[in-house]
């Protein structure tokens, strides 16, 4: 932000959308200060604020693209520090309906690693910005609002062990995560209520991590089996950083798998194909299953919104939190940093409600969309069933079948999942014959 006149901006929570929005941020403010009720640089890496950081997260291929635009190298650093590496396709075996996909080179890059891990290098690089102010065990008290409610100008903070403090901002950025207080907030303004929008879909899994020999991976860094309306279950295991594995098992509904080690395993050995049971097999536990519970997706609509005051913005799992079996979470975030760099770009204060509907439009709509007509293929999961939606079914159930058998749709059908390219390419007439042929 070019300015005679020093600009400050501070983001809310220390996560993966937080250090997204803190690093696009810091290309164009004198000062961003990040803020995170954990001790975000203590020994524990599983930190308070991220349960669910001991189970398996990935960035699908687009997310790996942005970080990498936005910390050149860090591909490279991670490989060099124990994360697996390899094509999204070629390198992955994908199981769908109990068959696997065809391997073939789809041109995108696969990373694997702990979320602790993918979370530490982004961090590092985040906290070497040299205009960047790490503020860590500090709860978030407040916005400071304009007398006439109509800009936020900052946060009230409370670092551990200090009184209440004020942290004046020209932009706060909301990156508190699912919990996020903003429609909260919003609405003791007398701005309204935020529309929100839930989908029940009961999801419960269940992580172990062990040590696999390289052999029984049969040169894949990750074997997924995926969930269906024939076998609700699914459970994916991947090599990551430490020399370990990772094996996260998963069902809807309420059909979650075991903690006790011969229940978990039963659970795995009943998925519609037994490649993650075959390699547990040769196995060595390092822990018992650890579980959480994922009971809702979760979207608040800011983007409908009539008014909104300025100064005030939010970004990933605040915004919308998916079924993680889709692995878009983290991608989402990257992508809303993406948007955060278009609009703080030109300097200046930010148009509010155009962030918001751009957000709305160019990272979340498409992976909503999908993550909720994927979830409805489930006999159990309340929803309306549209024709649309019924037709969608239809179709991704013959594109899944043809990329069983032909690598060129297999190639196609990964690169959409990744991200990649859009839904559309698969339409194209030539791809449509081989899936409406298969």
């Amino acid at each position: 932000m070019n300015s005679s006149k020093s600009t400050s901006a501070v983001v809310l929570g220390g996560g993966i959308s937080g250090l997204f929005a803190t690093r696009v941020l810091a290309e164009h403010y004198d000062t961003v200060t990040l803020v995170d009720r954990d001790h975000l640089t203590g020994p524990n890496l599983l930190r308070r604020g991220l349960p669910q950081g001991h189970h398996l997260h990935g960035l699908l291929a687009r997310g790996q693209e942005i970080t990498e635009e936005h910390f050149p190298g860090i591909t490279d650093q991670m490989v060099a520090d124990g994360s697996a590496i390899g094509d999204a396709s070629n390198d992955v075996r994908w199981i769908i309906a109990g068959k696997p996909l065809v391997q073939t080179d789809s041109g995108l890059t696969c990373l694997t690693a702990s979320r602790p891990f993918f979370e530490s290098h982004i961090r590092d690089r985040v906290l070497a910005l040299p205009n960047v102010v790490l503020s860590e065990q500090t709860d978030i008290s407040r916005l400071d609002v304009s007398e006439d409610g109509k800009r936020v100008q900052g946060v009230w903070v409370f670092p551990e062990g200090k009184h209440e403090t004020l942290l004046p901002a020209d932009l706060v950025v909301d990156a508190s995560g699912r919990g996020s207080r903003l429609s909260v907030w919003l609405d003791d303004l007398g701005y309204g209520k935020v529309p929100e929008e839930k989908h029940k879909i009961g999801m419960g899994y269940a992580t172990r991590y062990y040590e696999i020999p390289d052999e029984a991976f049969e040169g894949n860094i990750s074997v997924n089996t995926v969930a269906s309306p024939e076998v609700p279950r699914g459970c994916i295991c991947q090599k990551i950083d430490g020399g370990r594995a990772i094996v996260t098992a998963y069902g809807i509904l309420g059909d979650h798998p075991p903690t006790d080690p011969e229940g978990y395993l039963d659970f795995i050995k009943s998925l519609a194909a037994p490649d993650i049971y075959n390699i547990l097999q040769q196995a060595k536990p390092l822990n018992d299953p650890v579980a959480y519970k994922f009971p809702t997706n979760l979207r608040r609509h800011y983007e409908l919104m009539s008014d909104l005051p300025s100064g005030i913005l939010a970004i990933g799992d605040g915004v919308a939190s998916f079924n993680p079996s889709y692995a878009q979470g983290m991608t989402v975030a990257a992508l809303g940093s993406v948007v955060l760099r278009d609009h703080v770009a030109g300097g200046g204060p930010v148009d509010t409600l155009a962030y918001f509907k751009d957000l709305a439009q160019n990272a979340v709509d498409g992976c909503w969309d999908v993550a909720v007509s994927n979830d409805l293929a489930f006999p159990g999961v309340e929803g309306e069933r549209t024709p649309e939606i019924t037709e969608t079914h239809e179709f991704i159930a013959k594109v899944q079948d043809a990329a069983a058998v032909d690598a060129e749709v297999s190639r196609a059908f990964q690169r959409v999942i990744g991200l990649a390219d859009h839904y559309t390419v698969l339409h194209e007439p030539h791809l449509e014959a081989k899936i409406l042929g298969a």
